[in-house]
């Protein structure tokens, strides 16, 4: 049972450089939370914004407001 022995190039693929890979997965790590925390700040902005615009809209509402935005209440030209 004569086994083989691995070549150089299989050894290093077995045993490898561990820290590489742990800098990949660190690098891998950063980028993942760097883009979990950009999509939280957008989604935040984002709601901050059209609540804002929904409390613009309900007090315009409340305010009884004219909805013919300063229109006169005389007729047309054409009479209507």
């Amino acid at each position: 049972m004569n086994e083989p022995k691995p070549t150089n190039t299989e050894v290093s693929c077995i045993s490898g450089d561990s820290s590489a890979a742990e800098r990949r997965r660190s690098a891998r790590l950063k980028v993942t939370a760097i883009a979990a925390v950009s999509a939280l700040t957008g989604g935040l902005a984002a709601a901050w914004f059209y609540r804002r615009t929904l409390t613009r809209l309900q007090h315009a509402e409340l305010n009884g407001r004219d909805s013919n935005f300063g229109m006169s209440d005389e007729p047309d030209d054409d009479g209507v």
